[in-house]
């Protein structure tokens, strides 16, 4: 069992901290909005009002926080990790951010005694209360195996994909086949409904086929009652998508489809609809269909 500072206590990161409690590490964990660490205390956990006191003592240290800024706050800015952390602690980012930024906190945490592993994850926040996550690791073969107690704890899909920035990549490749799902499958139940189609039925029928697939799965439920409760923002999937683009333009490579669907992302957030679920997709194209018209419940 580990001592385990985990900073980052939102809508992923807590449940998967109160994974790690429960699974016998001692976790002490860190947010800026204090109520959001009490599944962590009662799941046996402790809570700290800094990340100093956090990082205390812990032989790891999980982040799990939205955006490459954060990110970088987190671990290199005053009385952050890097400050304050205990000398050749194994830092685990679970963070979704850019590959560069990821390289480049990776050498300033072995210039400063640290391991660092680029974890992002996916799944949502179904696949994180399921302790069902898939993780996409990039660093040191070793630091990847002294961490697997700590993955297998959170996750039903653990791969080592690379070195430092390899998780990273893997996401953003992640990120575009999600949102063109999402997107393929809003534009199908809007097409479906234009017919007069039973809705339900014709999704349960396309689940069973090559159409099947764990988007439709988990997100037809929300289009089907127009139900959007976050358990990804288009906020943070617009965000990826920026990753994507800039990422790929970088490589030289192309990503049409990657390219339109990051677009439409960004139209939905331009039109109010970035703090709802990703698979509120659907109402941009109920928009461009003229059928904007159903209320989100």
């Amino acid at each position: 069992m580990s001592r385990i500072a985990f900073i980052g206590l939102g809508i992923m990161g807590s449940p998967m901290a109160v994974h790690l409690a429960t699974a016998g590490h001692a976790v002490t964990g860190y947010a800026r909005t204090t109520v959001k660490a009490v599944p962590l205390v009662a799941a046996g956990g402790h809570a700290t009002t800094s990340i100093a006191d956090a990082v205390r003592g812990a032989e790891v240290i999980c982040v799990m926080v939205p955006d490459s800024p954060d990110v970088h706050e987190v671990l290199a800015g005053a009385k952050g990790v890097f400050d304050t952390a205990e000398p050749g602690a194994l830092i685990i980012d679970f963070s979704t951010i850019r590959p560069d930024v990821t390289l480049e906190l990776a050498a300033q945490a072995a210039e400063r005694g640290f391991r660092l592993l680029d974890a992002p994850v996916s799944g949502g926040e179904a696949g994180a209360l399921a302790a069902e996550l898939s993780i996409m690791v990039g660093g040191a073969a070793a630091d990847f195996e002294q961490a697997r107690p700590i993955f297998d704890a959170l996750a039903k899909t653990v791969v080592h994909v690379g070195p430092s920035g390899s998780g990273q990549t893997v996401k953003a490749a992640n990120q575009l086949i999600v949102a063109a799902n999402i997107e393929a499958l809003a534009e199908a139940v809007v097409f479906l409904e234009a017919y007069g189609v039973d809705l339900e039925a014709a999704l349960r029928v396309l689940g069973g086929g090559l159409a099947g697939s764990k988007v439709l799965e988990q997100k037809r439920g929300n289009m089907l009652s127009r139900s959007f409760e976050p358990g990804f923002r288009i906020d943070l999937h617009h965000k990826d998508m920026g990753i994507v683009t800039a990422a790929a333009r970088k490589a030289g490579v192309v990503v049409p489809l990657g390219a339109l669907v990051a677009q439409l992302v960004a139209a939905a957030k331009a039109n109010g609809d970035g703090g709802l679920d990703h698979s509120a997709l659907l109402r941009g194209v109920e928009r461009l269909s003229g059928r904007a018209d159903k209320e989100i419940s």
